[in-house]
């Protein structure tokens, strides 16, 4: 596989030449080129070239080249004993511009954080896990590789988004050199501090438990209605997955039994023709010879189908990363709303505080200094949190109206995105059906004599 992504399709792998095929190689096996699992299927860029590549800032984007490198921290216990890998990140931009960067695993989750906090609401694609588990199960340099792979997806995924790609975090990433600045603290949007988020929390579990009804609630029927379509199509994608990958192993098994057969008639022609004694036994043998290479030529073009329909099937494996942001966008939006009851809630209770404090205030000759005073204090908060809901209703706006666009957006994709899988699909297996019947046609042209013989 290359190690760079290019716009387009990559020319398919050269053919081996089935033709040659004797009855001397029954001692070599068929090459084991197994089709790439449907299961890891999205790790493979070249498997699923982004289709809206036409509208993204760069022709290319590659990671190559992981290096381990030594962490010379000064908090390390141990100096010089923890290693990391960074990989060597490709850009080429549409005005022909490029960029090579040095990045880690690390950066890659401080991409993603940043994306998250600035494009709430949007379906930003969803990193790579940071698998430590995997890593323990796999050899080093195959890890390394696959997430290679995943990582360079990843890239692709952020610069197609007709958002995210054109953002300033994905700028800096691919082209600011040395190391990424580190993420600086700071205050959420909204005006939300450390005590409202434990209002928050506390609003939640009163909601969640039944209590009293929130000051806001969602009224969009729209988005309620598309929210619970976009539910099920997770479901429908789960299922339909499971059945590719278990249609992709089908075909893998036929494809090894083929080649299995294939070899096994090999070596009972070759024992035919050092034991014949007359000469029909050659004449079957070379019959059998016929239907031993069928067998051959057979299992090759399901290897090479079950390539194919990998790279078509993938599209599945790609909404259900989809699902992954969509939810993200809709956890955006229920966090945002309850920013906005909790900020409602206070400010009613602010009210009636206050409310109270005057009344008490008017019936003291003079009034009350102190009491004057905590109205001043309650008056203060009140402008405060009016500005804090203010921003809050208006982040909540944002992120509803991110939603509304990328339920579109994600409409018509997913309609052009099927669409191409279930034609690629179709057209492969049709293609590869002719081919298949084509060399069992040649085989009973070649032993017609055979079956006359058997009449």
């Amino acid at each position: 596989m290359g190690a760079e992504t290019y716009i387009g399709f990559e020319p398919p792998p050269p053919k081996e030449d089935l033709e040659t095929l004797t009855l001397s190689d029954h001692h070599s096996q068929i090459p084991s080129i197994d089709p790439p699992s449907y299961s890891h299927a999205v790790d493979d860029p070249s498997s699923s070239t982004p289709k809206r590549s036409q509208s993204s800032d760069y022709l290319k984007i590659s990671v190559t080249d992981p290096r381990k490198e030594h962490d010379i921290a000064p908090t390390s216990l141990v100096p010089g004993s923890a290693t990391y890998v960074t990989y060597m990140i490709s850009s080429r931009t549409r005005d022909l511009a490029e960029f090579r960067v040095r990045r880690r695993f690390r950066d890659f989750v401080t991409l993603a954080d940043r994306l998250a906090d600035s494009h709430r609401g949007l379906f930003v694609p969803p990193r790579p896990d940071k698998n430590t588990v995997e890593s323990q199960m796999m050899q080093k340099h195959e890890f390394v590789e696959q997430r290679r792979l995943q990582l360079e997806k990843y890239l692709w995924r952020l610069a197609v988004h007709p958002v995210v790609g054109k953002s300033e975090e994905l700028r800096v990433f691919l082209r600011a050199q040395g190391k990424l600045p580190l993420v600086a603290v700071q205050p959420a949007k909204g005006g939300r501090d450390l005590l409202r988020i434990f209002k928050e929390l506390k609003q939640s579990v009163t909601n969640d438990w039944g209590g009293a009804r929130p000051a806001v609630v969602e009224e969009d029927k729209e988005f309620l209605e598309r929210k619970e379509k976009v539910q099920e199509l997770e479901q429908q994608l789960s299922t339909a997955s499971q059945q590719a990958e278990a249609l992709v192993k089908a075909q893998q098994d036929v494809e090894e039994t083929m080649g299995q057969l294939g070899l096994s008639l090999i070596k009972l022609v070759k024992f035919e023709n050092e034991e014949a004694v007359y000469n029909s036994q050659r004449i079957r043998a070379a019959d059998a010879k016929c239907v031993a290479t069928a067998a051959v030529k057979t299992s090759r073009l399901y290897r090479e189908l079950n390539s194919q329909a990998v790279k078509h099937l993938d599209i599945l494996h790609e909404y259900l990363g989809v699902m992954l942001a969509v939810r993200g966008a809709f956890s955006d939006r229920s966090n945002s709303l309850l920013t906005v009851q909790t900020l409602l809630s206070d400010l009613s209770s602010l009210h009636a505080k206050a409310e109270k404090l005057e009344v008490a205030s008017s019936k003291i000759f003079g009034g009350d200094e102190s009491r004057i005073r905590k109205l001043e204090e309650i008056r203060k908060t009140i402008r405060a949190t009016e500005d804090a809901k203010t921003c809050a209703i208006r982040e909540y706006e944002k992120i509803k109206e991110n939603n509304r666009c990328e339920l579109g957006r994600l409409d018509i994709e997913k309609h052009d995105d099927f669409l191409g899988m279930l034609k690629g699909f179709v057209t492969n297996q049709v293609a590869y059906s002719e081919k298949i019947a084509d060399v069992w046609s040649t085989v009973v042209e070649e032993t017609k004599q055979y079956a006359r013989d058997t009449v």
